[in-house]
């Protein structure tokens, strides 16, 4: 279900991008919906709180992801990137740096979901991007 909780991680990400005052807690609200309408399909507790938190670390750094994607779209303007692309980005970011899952899960995942939801090109931009930030960011141990 990790899957579907980084989906919906992504989704949440994208939503706050059109709208700038969104709360958090409100946008949480769903998960009491989800579980009447996905019934055993819904996100069990522990993928809730994933949600919640990787929502939370972005909002809390969202500038400091920016800049780490914006300082590395060599040949692009940051306004110019499809807005799904840049919430893929944000949340790989965000659960590398904030969550600490290990970038290649994080990388593996997220190339999935832009292949569901993005263009056909946008796996290897991101995949560009984030090789990138790795590579000026580099993780400690």
């Amino acid at each position: 279900m990790r899957k579907i909780a980084r989906e919906l991680a992504f989704m949440l990400i994208y939503e706050g991008m059109f709208n700038k005052e969104r709360d958090a807690e409100v946008s949480f609200d769903f998960f009491s919906k989800e579980k009447e309408i996905l019934g055993d399909n819904a996100l069990d507790l522990e993928d809730e709180v994933f949600v919640k938190q990787i929502v939370c670390l972005y909002d809390a750094n969202k500038e400091h992801i920016e800049t780490m994607i914006n300082n590395n779209l060599f040949g692009y303007e940051p306004d110019r990137i499809y807005k799904i692309d840049k919430a893929l980005l944000c949340l790989a970011v965000t659960e590398i740096y904030h969550y600490k899952t290990p970038a290649p899960v994080v990388v593996n995942e997220i190339l999935e979901i832009s292949k569901k939801f993005s263009t056909e090109k946008s796996s290897k931009f991101i995949n560009g991007i984030l090789g990138a930030i790795l590579k000026e960011y580099p993780i400690e141990d």
